[in-house]
């Protein structure tokens, strides 16, 4: 038995609510974690709000929000393979187990070895940041000298997709509120307040020539202000807005698979992928770093410290 954090209906954060759990037995293909910590990303909120479907694992309510985490693998169901009992590890909880919990499963395929000098904390972030951060850069496949524009570059995946392409010698420009500048021009972002100028008039100012590639975090009408600064549309790549084909770009196609896991950790230890981790809470301050990022007033990455 354990505490977990989450939600007894769909709804806004009133529907959130602390219970006990038992540890759930993994099934065919997952293990049982103990979570030293768990990730906190906007998805975990429109999941609680019903806005997503299919990442529930079908299971009852009350249902534990979250869905990365890093920890230590207390138990293995069967056709497990690459995993063992007190391995520390870092995964997705596509199994609708949820990640702000003491214990949760996790997927065995979409679940890595933490490799040996990196933190739990660091592992955390990496399965929705950082693994987005590589699938949309290598999506652009951009030459080293090009241009790329972060539309909502002040978040968790934000400021990884800016870190990565800095490392990738690319030359970035962000856009994001007054609050985000310091985190984004500390990692060599050119910034632009949507606040305080017209973002495609200062775009067009820094990048005249257009955008070699744009990736967009924004969504709405603020991806729809960006979308005709890149050369090429199909090199607009959206990581939440569905509707950006329409304008001529790409969804993000995502890699969760263990490669891809352990391909963000080899970054994160090179310090190519480097999360701004800016908030630590404990799990009994789970509605706090829950509020944060769906308020949007954090600058980087939050996370719950579990165990």
């Amino acid at each position: 038995m354990g505490q977990a954090w989450g939600f007894g209906r769909y709804g806004g954060p009133e529907v959130q609510e602390f219970f006990d759990r038992p540890d759930t037995v993994p099934g065919r293909g997952e293990v049982l974690i103990r979570v030293d910590v768990a990730g906190v990303n906007p998805l975990d909120h429109l999941l609680r709000s019903g806005l997503v479907e299919g990442l529930d694992g079908g299971r009852p309510f009350p249902r534990v929000l979250g869905m990365e985490a890093a920890g230590t693998v207390l138990a293995r169901g069967e056709d497990v393979n690459g995993l063992e009992v007190g391995d520390a590890v870092f995964g997705f909880a596509l199994t609708g187990g949820g990640t702000y919990a003491e214990t949760t499963v996790l997927s065995a395929p979409n679940t890595a070895r933490i490799p040996e000098g990196l933190s739990a904390t660091v592992a955390a972030t990496l399965p929705v940041a950082g693994t987005t951060a590589v699938d949309v850069l290598d999506q652009l496949s951009l030459p080293a000298g090009a241009t790329v524009l972060v539309n909502g570059v002040g978040g968790g995946v934000g400021l990884a997709v800016a870190r990565l392409a800095v490392g990738r010698e690319l030359r970035v420009v962000g856009t994001g509120s007054t609050a985000k500048r310091e985190h984004a021009e500390a990692i060599g972002v050119r910034f632009i307040d949507y606040t305080a100028e017209d973002v495609a008039a200062a775009a067009r100012e820094l990048v005249p020539d257009g955008f070699d590639g744009i990736v967009d975090l924004a969504g709405g009408t603020s991806l729809r202000t960006v979308a005709p600064l890149a050369q090429d549309p199909r090199n607009v790549i959206a990581v939440g807005d569905m509707s950006v084909p329409d304008l001529g770009g790409r969804f993000v196609e995502r890699r969760v698979d263990r490669e891809n896991l352990e391909r963000s950790a080899r970054l994160a230890l090179d310090g190519l992928l480097a999360p701004v981790i800016t908030a630590v809470h404990p799990l009994s301050d789970a509605p706090a770093a829950l509020a944060t990022v769906e308020n949007g007033h954090t600058s980087g990455k939050v996370v719950i410290k579990v165990a």
